[in-house]
């Protein structure tokens, strides 16, 4: 069977089971797929499914403890493995400290906001060693309770203000 063909077909074959495969699962069924082919096997499964060769090659190792022994039932990763926590207490007082002498609202009262940008929060924060970006801003100040607040261009007006009705 030529490569173009094989590529092809194990394509196919991905395709109908990526969306009801997790992580661990699509890397164990490359796996099964590259050692079935002959020498090359994980580039065209690598190929075909765009899973890279690293991934299937933990997968083969994972087969090759047997079954139940790779890994903890019930777990996808190993333990401590994936992208660690952006929560953690030192950026938030960092994020704190940024938003506090901004804050609006009531003191007493649990919606506070903020009129400073997500962007420029996370340029500051950037600058003070910590790795984030807007969108992780916007989602920390929501979980602190804050609410993103738009400028509001207000015209002071005297009492006594001139009004057209």
């Amino acid at each position: 069977m030529e490569r173009k063909e094989l590529v092809a077909g194990i394509r196919k074959k991905y395709q109908a089971l990526r969306s009801v495969l997790d992580e661990r699962q699509r890397r164990l069924w490359a796996a099964t797929e590259a050692q079935l082919l002959p020498h090359g096997g994980v580039s065209v499964v690598a190929q075909a499914t765009g899973l890279s060769r690293s991934t299937v090659h933990t997968g083969m190792r994972e087969l090759s403890k047997g079954p139940g022994k790779a890994m903890e039932a019930g777990r996808v990763r190993r333990i401590g493995g994936g992208r660690k926590s952006l929560a953690e207490p030192k950026l938030l007082r960092a994020l704190e400290e940024l938003v506090a002498p901004t804050t609006r609202g009531d003191p007493e009262s649990a919606l506070r906001w903020t009129c400073k940008s997500t962007r420029k929060l996370a340029e500051e924060l950037q600058r003070q060693g910590f790795r984030i970006g807007d969108r992780k801003v916007a989602d920390l100040l929501h979980q602190m309770e804050y609410s993103l607040q738009g400028n509001n261009h207000r015209r002071e007006r005297s009492s006594g203000s001139q009004r057209s009705v």
